[in-house]
């Protein structure tokens, strides 16, 4: 096994690991504000590292640097938290309501009301 290969295996492993997790916590988690967060940032990691061994196999296996996958990776990198910001922004204006445990939960009228 050269080191292409072994690089491409662990950015793989790294990769099912982070998505495995962010599906998890979708699963797991009690309210909506926490189960945004954690796939978002989990899923944003675990692919963009199946990407990066994409982009490692391919260049070592003889067809050269692809931009298909930088391309893919860039947009991922950029949608992602823009996709989940507007959704919390969006269960804010309609209201939905955290966990009463939740930190800061008396700040939620003023940021609803655009209050500082």
């Amino acid at each position: 096994m050269d080191i292409a290969q072994l690089a491409t295996v662990v950015f793989l492993l790294i990769g099912g690991v982070f998505l495995l997790i962010g599906s998890f916590g979708l699963f797991k988690l009690p309210d909506f504000y926490m189960r945004l967060h954690a796939p978002t940032k989990a899923s944003t990691l675990g692919i963009g590292s199946i990407l990066v061994a994409s982009i490692i196999f391919y260049s070592f296996k003889g067809d050269g640097l692809s931009i298909k996958e930088f391309l893919i990776t860039l947009f991922i990198f950029l949608t992602a938290p823009i996709t989940a910001h507007m959704l919390s922004k969006a269960a804010l204006h309609v209201r939905c309501e955290p966990r009463a445990d939740t930190l800061n939960i008396d700040k939620l009228e003023k940021i609803r009301n655009r209050e500082s």
